[in-house]
């Protein structure tokens, strides 16, 4: 069987903002000859209200090889300009450089990374305590005071991750104007 010809798991979501939508978001996982697993991440939002433009659109390509991940890419582009993430395996560590929007990070990471923001899409994160956060090249702290809802910290950020029989069923992005929430559509 080809790359071609093999199964994508894929997952959509509806991106919404005081009750509008705003936005889509598409996340797949394919599984690839060698026990690889490429998950990709796909959100393109556009806001446009009064004194508030916003136009972001991402792409997350992330690269798992038996259970460890080897690289994963962030390419954004946005009205406030074109970013990008990159986190690398080098044999022995992690090189990682993401410049994003107000974000900066240039680092290694010794530790093997097994588990991802774009993962929490496909999987309820039962017994993770942090989540590799490929956007900002950096770990979100995983909480969950209540059984199935996880809240994701890193600094100033805080994102909310709701799962019902490990599904997960809704996610809200904190933000200091406005939460977005994104839903699944099927």
């Amino acid at each position: 069987m080809s790359a071609q010809q093999r199964p994508i798991e894929t997952r959509r979501f509806a991106i919404d903002i005081a009750g509008a939508r705003i936005g889509s978001m598409t996340v797949t996982r394919q599984l690839m000859p060698g026990n690889e697993v490429i998950y990709t991440q796909i959100s393109d939002v556009r806001v446009n209200f009064l004194i508030y433009k916003v136009k972001v659109y991402y792409k997350v390509v992330s690269l798992f090889r038996q259970g460890q991940m080897i690289n994963a890419t962030v390419d954004a582009q946005t009205n406030k300009g074109n970013y990008a993430s990159r986190t690398v395996w080098k044999g022995d560590h992690y090189d990682i450089e993401a410049n994003q929007y107000k974000y900066t990070r240039k680092s290694t990471e010794p530790r093997k990374i097994d588990y991802t923001v774009t993962m929490l899409y496909f999987s309820e994160p039962t017994g993770k305590q942090r989540v590799y956060a490929e956007y900002f090249g950096d770990y979100f702290n995983l909480t969950s005071a209540l059984r199935s809802d996880y809240k994701a910290r890193l600094d100033d950020r805080e994102d909310e991750y709701i799962y019902e029989k490990g599904r997960l069923v809704k996610v809200i992005k904190k933000n200091a104007l406005k939460n977005f929430v994104i839903r699944p559509l099927d």
